[in-house]
Protein backbone atom coordinates (compact mmCIF):
# COMPACT_ATOMS: atom_id res chain seq x y z
CA UNK A 1 0.00 0.00 0.00
CA UNK A 2 2.76 2.50 1.18
CA UNK A 3 4.71 1.79 -2.36
CA UNK A 4 1.58 2.16 -4.12
CA UNK A 5 1.28 5.45 -2.52
CA UNK A 6 4.58 6.50 -3.31
CA UNK A 7 4.40 5.51 -6.59
CA UNK A 8 1.43 7.11 -7.32
CA UNK A 9 2.63 10.45 -5.53
CA UNK A 10 -0.56 10.43 -3.69
CA UNK A 11 -1.23 13.69 -1.98
CA UNK A 12 -3.63 13.18 0.34
CA UNK A 13 -6.11 9.53 1.50
CA UNK A 14 -9.16 10.04 2.20
CA UNK A 15 -10.76 6.82 4.01
CA UNK A 16 -14.55 5.51 5.05
CA UNK A 17 -13.65 4.37 7.62
CA UNK A 18 -10.41 1.56 7.70
CA UNK A 19 -8.56 2.22 10.46
CA UNK A 20 -5.26 1.22 8.72
CA UNK A 21 -5.63 4.05 6.43
CA UNK A 22 -3.75 6.38 8.65
CA UNK A 23 -0.82 3.65 9.27
CA UNK A 24 -0.66 3.12 5.61
CA UNK A 25 -0.55 7.55 5.50
CA UNK A 26 2.10 7.89 8.20
CA UNK A 27 4.70 5.26 7.04
CA UNK A 28 4.08 7.21 3.29
CA UNK A 29 4.00 10.34 4.76
CA UNK A 30 0.66 12.15 3.56
CA UNK A 31 -2.22 13.38 5.53
CA UNK A 32 -4.87 11.06 6.00
CA UNK A 33 -8.34 12.39 6.02
CA UNK A 34 -11.83 10.47 6.98
CA UNK A 35 -15.23 10.70 6.29
CA UNK A 36 -18.32 8.69 8.38
CA UNK A 37 -20.80 8.65 10.78
CA UNK A 38 -19.21 5.69 13.17
CA UNK A 39 -15.75 4.40 13.43
CA UNK A 40 -14.96 0.79 13.58
CA UNK A 41 -13.91 0.55 17.60
CA UNK A 42 -16.91 1.75 18.34
CA UNK A 43 -18.84 -1.51 16.69
CA UNK A 44 -16.31 -4.04 18.19
CA UNK A 45 -16.76 -2.14 21.92
CA UNK A 46 -20.40 -3.06 21.37
CA UNK A 47 -19.36 -6.82 21.03
CA UNK A 48 -18.30 -7.05 24.66
CA UNK A 49 -15.42 -6.68 26.92
CA UNK A 50 -13.04 -9.19 25.28
CA UNK A 51 -13.02 -6.79 22.17
CA UNK A 52 -12.05 -4.05 23.89
CA UNK A 53 -7.80 -4.52 23.55
CA UNK A 54 -8.66 -4.35 19.78
CA UNK A 55 -11.04 -1.69 20.01
CA UNK A 56 -8.63 0.55 21.69
CA UNK A 57 -5.84 0.02 19.04
CA UNK A 58 -8.53 1.07 16.21
CA UNK A 59 -9.08 3.62 18.23
CA UNK A 60 -5.79 4.62 18.64
CA UNK A 61 -5.07 4.31 14.19
CA UNK A 62 -8.65 6.64 14.50
CA UNK A 63 -6.03 9.14 16.72
CA UNK A 64 -3.54 9.41 14.05
CA UNK A 65 -6.26 10.99 11.62
CA UNK A 66 -5.61 14.39 10.55
CA UNK A 67 -9.24 15.13 9.89
CA UNK A 68 -12.27 13.82 10.08
CA UNK A 69 -15.67 14.74 8.59
CA UNK A 70 -18.03 13.64 10.95
CA UNK A 71 -21.36 13.10 9.16
CA UNK A 72 -25.14 13.09 10.44
CA UNK A 73 -26.46 10.52 12.12
CA UNK A 74 -23.21 10.02 14.39
CA UNK A 75 -21.70 8.27 17.17
CA UNK A 76 -19.38 10.60 18.87
CA UNK A 77 -16.51 9.43 17.29
CA UNK A 78 -14.28 10.25 20.43
CA UNK A 79 -11.25 9.06 19.07
CA UNK A 80 -10.58 11.55 16.61
CA UNK A 81 -8.90 14.77 17.44
CA UNK A 82 -9.72 17.37 14.51
CA UNK A 83 -13.47 16.91 13.64
CA UNK A 84 -15.06 18.72 11.27
CA UNK A 85 -18.98 18.36 10.81
CA UNK A 86 -20.49 18.26 7.41
CA UNK A 87 -23.85 17.59 5.78
CA UNK A 88 -25.40 14.34 4.88
CA UNK A 89 -23.72 12.98 1.61
CA UNK A 90 -25.13 10.54 -0.87
CA UNK A 91 -25.85 9.74 -4.29
CA UNK A 92 -28.44 11.72 -6.61
CA UNK A 93 -30.53 10.35 -9.29
CA UNK A 94 -29.14 10.38 -12.87
CA UNK A 95 -32.76 9.75 -14.47
CA UNK A 96 -35.98 12.22 -14.62
CA UNK A 97 -38.97 10.94 -12.78
CA UNK A 98 -40.56 10.90 -16.47
CA UNK A 99 -38.04 8.55 -17.41
CA UNK A 100 -38.01 6.00 -14.56
CA UNK A 101 -41.90 5.73 -14.74
CA UNK A 102 -41.29 5.27 -18.83
CA UNK A 103 -38.92 2.67 -18.88
CA UNK A 104 -39.72 0.63 -16.15
CA UNK A 105 -43.74 0.74 -17.07
CA UNK A 106 -44.54 2.23 -13.42
CA UNK A 107 -48.07 3.74 -13.11
CA UNK A 108 -49.24 3.99 -9.58
CA UNK A 109 -49.34 7.17 -7.84
CA UNK A 110 -46.18 7.87 -5.86
CA UNK A 111 -48.53 7.13 -2.67
CA UNK A 112 -48.66 3.62 -3.73
CA UNK A 113 -45.04 3.35 -4.94
CA UNK A 114 -42.60 1.86 -2.33
CA UNK A 115 -39.08 0.92 -2.49
CA UNK A 116 -37.92 -2.23 -0.56
CA UNK A 117 -33.95 -1.97 -0.26
CA UNK A 118 -32.33 -4.06 1.93
CA UNK A 119 -28.42 -4.21 1.17
CA UNK A 120 -27.24 -7.09 3.70
CA UNK A 121 -30.32 -7.63 6.09
CA UNK A 122 -30.69 -10.92 3.92
CA UNK A 123 -33.51 -10.26 1.08
CA UNK A 124 -34.28 -13.41 1.53
CA UNK A 125 -36.21 -12.51 4.46
CA UNK A 126 -38.50 -9.90 3.18
CA UNK A 127 -42.01 -11.63 3.68
CA UNK A 128 -43.38 -11.19 0.39
CA UNK A 129 -46.54 -12.85 0.49
CA UNK A 130 -47.87 -9.70 2.13
CA UNK A 131 -47.55 -7.43 -1.15
CA UNK A 132 -50.65 -9.25 -2.95
CA UNK A 133 -53.02 -7.37 -0.17
CA UNK A 134 -51.82 -4.32 -2.20
CA UNK A 135 -52.49 -5.13 -5.66
CA UNK A 136 -52.81 -1.64 -7.19
CA UNK A 137 -49.53 -0.45 -5.58
CA UNK A 138 -46.05 -0.90 -7.32
CA UNK A 139 -42.87 -2.64 -4.92
CA UNK A 140 -39.92 -2.17 -6.56
CA UNK A 141 -36.75 -4.00 -5.21
CA UNK A 142 -33.61 -5.22 -6.33
CA UNK A 143 -33.51 -8.90 -5.09
CA UNK A 144 -33.66 -11.21 -7.97
CA UNK A 145 -35.10 -13.92 -5.75
CA UNK A 146 -38.21 -11.68 -5.13
CA UNK A 147 -41.13 -13.97 -6.33
CA UNK A 148 -43.06 -13.24 -9.74
CA UNK A 149 -46.01 -10.98 -8.66
CA UNK A 150 -47.73 -8.58 -10.44
CA UNK A 151 -47.56 -5.47 -8.37
CA UNK A 152 -43.47 -6.49 -8.39
CA UNK A 153 -40.35 -5.21 -10.29
CA UNK A 154 -37.37 -6.34 -10.29
CA UNK A 155 -34.26 -3.81 -11.29
CA UNK A 156 -31.87 -6.58 -12.92
CA UNK A 157 -30.26 -3.63 -14.95
CA UNK A 158 -26.51 -2.79 -12.68
CA UNK A 159 -26.35 1.33 -14.19
CA UNK A 160 -29.64 1.74 -11.91
CA UNK A 161 -29.32 2.48 -7.93
CA UNK A 162 -31.91 2.63 -5.77
CA UNK A 163 -31.16 6.37 -5.36
CA UNK A 164 -32.67 6.42 -8.86
CA UNK A 165 -36.00 5.30 -7.90
CA UNK A 166 -36.41 6.91 -4.69
CA UNK A 167 -38.03 10.53 -6.26
CA UNK A 168 -40.73 8.32 -7.63
CA UNK A 169 -41.80 6.16 -4.30
CA UNK A 170 -44.09 7.08 -0.86
CA UNK A 171 -41.87 5.61 1.09
CA UNK A 172 -38.72 3.98 1.36
CA UNK A 173 -38.58 0.24 3.64
CA UNK A 174 -34.97 -0.38 4.51
CA UNK A 175 -32.91 -1.54 7.22
CA UNK A 176 -31.08 1.09 9.34
CA UNK A 177 -27.89 2.15 6.70
CA UNK A 178 -26.16 5.49 6.32
CA UNK A 179 -26.12 5.41 2.68
CA UNK A 180 -29.78 4.71 2.26
CA UNK A 181 -31.16 6.92 4.91
CA UNK A 182 -29.22 9.56 3.83
CA UNK A 183 -30.12 9.76 0.15
CA UNK A 184 -33.60 9.28 0.87
CA UNK A 185 -33.31 12.05 3.65
CA UNK A 186 -31.76 14.28 0.83
CA UNK A 187 -34.18 14.08 -1.59
CA UNK A 188 -37.20 14.25 1.21
CA UNK A 189 -38.53 10.68 0.70
CA UNK A 190 -40.35 9.14 3.98
CA UNK A 191 -38.30 6.36 5.30
CA UNK A 192 -39.59 3.34 6.80
CA UNK A 193 -37.37 1.03 9.47
CA UNK A 194 -37.05 -1.97 11.36
CA UNK A 195 -35.14 -1.63 14.63
CA UNK A 196 -31.85 -3.90 14.43
CA UNK A 197 -30.44 -4.40 17.81
CA UNK A 198 -27.46 -6.35 16.58
CA UNK A 199 -26.48 -3.46 15.18
CA UNK A 200 -24.56 -0.38 17.55
CA UNK A 201 -25.07 1.88 14.54
CA UNK A 202 -28.54 1.16 14.57
CA UNK A 203 -29.74 3.37 17.47
CA UNK A 204 -28.10 6.55 15.31
CA UNK A 205 -29.34 6.40 12.48
CA UNK A 206 -32.89 5.44 13.68
CA UNK A 207 -32.76 8.69 16.23
CA UNK A 208 -31.52 10.68 13.33
CA UNK A 209 -34.50 10.05 10.43
CA UNK A 210 -36.66 10.66 13.22
CA UNK A 211 -35.41 14.32 14.13
CA UNK A 212 -35.25 14.76 10.11
CA UNK A 213 -37.27 12.90 8.11
CA UNK A 214 -40.89 11.59 7.95
CA UNK A 215 -40.89 7.71 9.01
CA UNK A 216 -42.21 4.69 10.49
CA UNK A 217 -40.09 3.05 12.97
CA UNK A 218 -41.04 -0.85 13.11
CA UNK A 219 -40.05 -3.38 15.38
CA UNK A 220 -38.71 -6.77 13.73
CA UNK A 221 -41.99 -8.69 14.54
CA UNK A 222 -44.56 -5.93 12.74
CA UNK A 223 -41.76 -6.01 10.03
CA UNK A 224 -41.78 -9.91 9.51
CA UNK A 225 -44.86 -11.06 10.91
CA UNK A 226 -47.59 -8.30 11.14
CA UNK A 227 -49.69 -7.72 7.96
CA UNK A 228 -48.02 -4.85 7.07
CA UNK A 229 -50.68 -2.34 7.54
CA UNK A 230 -48.18 0.11 8.51
CA UNK A 231 -48.68 0.99 4.63
CA UNK A 232 -51.88 2.37 5.55
CA UNK A 233 -50.74 4.61 8.64
CA UNK A 234 -49.70 7.76 8.29
CA UNK A 235 -46.10 8.76 8.74
CA UNK A 236 -44.37 10.23 11.55
CA UNK A 237 -43.25 13.86 11.35
CA UNK A 238 -39.85 14.36 12.04
CA UNK A 239 -39.29 15.45 15.46
CA UNK A 240 -37.08 18.73 14.39
CA UNK A 241 -38.52 21.81 12.69
CA UNK A 242 -34.60 22.81 11.21
CA UNK A 243 -33.86 21.11 7.93
CA UNK A 244 -30.90 19.05 8.22
CA UNK A 245 -27.93 20.30 6.18
CA UNK A 246 -27.41 18.12 2.68
CA UNK A 247 -24.16 19.59 1.00
CA UNK A 248 -22.06 17.14 2.70
CA UNK A 249 -20.81 16.79 -1.01
CA UNK A 250 -20.01 19.50 -2.12
CA UNK A 251 -18.24 20.43 1.37
CA UNK A 252 -16.06 17.78 1.32
CA UNK A 253 -15.13 17.90 -1.70
CA UNK A 254 -14.17 21.96 -1.61
CA UNK A 255 -11.73 20.93 1.50
CA UNK A 256 -9.87 18.64 -0.73
CA UNK A 257 -9.53 20.28 -4.09
CA UNK A 258 -8.22 23.68 -1.41
CA UNK A 259 -5.92 21.24 0.11
CA UNK A 260 -4.14 19.44 -3.02
CA UNK A 261 -4.67 22.97 -5.05
CA UNK A 262 -7.38 22.24 -7.72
Amino acid sequence: EVNFIRQNRVQLILADIPFLATKFAKAAGVPCWMMSNFGFDFIYRSWGDSFNEVADWISDCYGQCDRLFRLPFYEPMEAFSNITDVGLTGGSPHYSDEQIRAIWGITAPKEKTILLTFGGLGLQQIPYKHLQKFPDWQFITFDQSAPDLPNIIKINDHKYRPVDFMPICGRVVSKPGFSTFAEATRLGVPIVSITRDDFAEAAFLLAGISQYNQHQILTPSEFFDGNWDFLLQPLQQPLSSEPIAKDGNEAIAHEILSFVGG
